[in-house]
């Protein structure tokens, strides 16, 4: 899968990303017709600890879905995004496609 990342006030390392992208395809396994994702990290700059968040929009057929997580670590923020998206394409995959019924005048 291709996965986008960009980092927010500040760089990101090669370490993070290689873990992003590690754990973005895992989710290859659940949803086999992902396209692609954009993974967004932003520093917030005040007194808490949980000041990092990630935000991941996968792209599927027909759909899209966001997931924004706030914790102490990017790679705790990133892995709690994955665990939501890992729900969704469960969800979408087993959820049967409505097929709208023809209108009867």
């Amino acid at each position: 899968m291709k996965v986008t990342t960009q980092s927010v006030n500040f760089n990101a390392e090669s370490t993070l990303l290689d873990f992003i992208q590690n754990r973005m395809n895992k989710l290859d396994l659940f949803y086999d017709r992902t396209i692609g994702a954009d993974v967004f990290l932003k520093v917030i700059n005040t007194s808490e600890k949980e000041n990092k968040i990630a935000e991941l929009k996968l792209h599927v057929p027909g759909d899209v879905f966001v997931v924004k997580k706030k914790c102490k670590t990017f790679e705790e923020a990133v892995d709690s995004a994955c665990g939501s998206l890992e729900r969704k394409l469960v969800k979408k995959k087993t959820k049967p496609t409505v097929l709208h019924p023809p209108k009867i005048s």
